[in-house]
């Protein structure tokens, strides 16, 4: 039993099987190349099979040297435990050596928000009089506005918008699809871009569908959307670090912040269990807290 067969066959069964997502499986797949390359290594060619707990030990404690995050070091234990798993219902083993690892303890994860001025900032920091300029102001409206995943926005479909009804289909993680609302102002930033922007564009015919095109008429990468939210967030002058998934998280806030139920945010954001989408309690509860430590009289500094 050598490593890359068995990394073969558990890829193609986490994409055929389990229906996970290019981005999720590439870095369970990328985890289990690791312990390969540590098996074959340092361990003197130790196959799959062979392997031991004291082994898979042995490499968690190589990762935490290596400065690795809390965060990476829990998937990576997630992904092993997935990986021996499968060898062990597959009958490849007659046991399974990941059983008892245990990952760090992590605490509670409360994503970076954005607030309507920094959103605004950013916003205003684009230049509008270039096709480029109005075509990042409406990736970042349609991020905002519908809460989408990077990745849902490179995928967005011209044919899944119903400018009529108001709302857009989005493709999500495993295939799901689901419906989001469209409110009428991203609705205008789309349609403009689509009439005013868009169809100047040379498209590449494999990509005629797509709504966000580079200017060589192909759709646009994630790291592209990455690299321009940088720029902009470093010319608005804001500090926090920022990503495409923070218009994401803000979304979902200030949705919740202004009322919204949380059953209906989960629809929104594709979250699959409800107890994802409930971090964004969390974040609610630290804003109530400080509400009353800055305004409750009892704490209030007694003259």
């Amino acid at each position: 039993m050598n490593w890359s067969e068995k990394i073969t066959d558990f890829s193609n069964f986490l994409k055929f099987e389990k229906s996970f997502s290019d981005n999720t499986l590439d870095a369970y797949v990328r985890d289990i190349k690791k312990l390969e390359s540590f098996a074959t290594t340092e361990l003197e060619d130790v196959s799959p099979q062979n392997i031991s707990y004291e082994n898979l030990q042995e490499f968690i404690y190589q990762l935490s040297k290596k400065k690795i995050s809390e965060r990476s070091q829990a998937r990576g234990i997630s992904s092993i435990k997935a990986f021996f798993k499968f060898l062990l219902e597959e009958e490849y083993r007659d046991d399974n050596p990941s059983s008892l690892l245990e990952g760090p303890k992590l605490g509670l994860y409360l994503p970076d928000t954005l607030s309507m001025d920094d959103i605004d900032r950013i916003i205003n920091s684009i230049d509008k009089k270039t096709d480029i300029g109005q075509r990042n102001q409406c990736i970042l409206e349609v991020l905002y506005g519908c809460g989408l995943r990077v990745s849902e926005l490179v995928d967005l479909k011209i044919s899944n918008i119903n400018f009529k009804e108001g709302f857009i289909i989005v493709e999500g993680k495993g295939e799901k699809t689901r419906l989001v609302p469209l409110a009428h102002s991203t609705a205008e930033y789309l349609h403009h871009y689509i009439q005013n922007v868009r169809n100047k564009i040379k498209v590449n015919k494999k990509h005629e569908d797509i709504v966000f095109l580079n200017t060589r008429g192909t759709n646009m990468s994630r790291v592209i959307v990455f690299i321009i939210i940088k720029e902009l967030t470093q010319k608005a002058g804001i500090s926090k670090s920022i990503s495409p998934h923070t218009f994401r998280h803000s979304f979902a806030t200030h949705l919740l912040q202004n009322g919204a139920d949380l059953r209906f945010i989960q629809e929104m954001l594709g979250h699959s269990s409800i107890t994802t989408t409930q971090i964004y309690t969390h974040l609610k509860t630290e804003e109530l807290r400080d509400v009353i430590l800055n305004f409750h009289p009892r704490n209030r500094n007694i003259a």
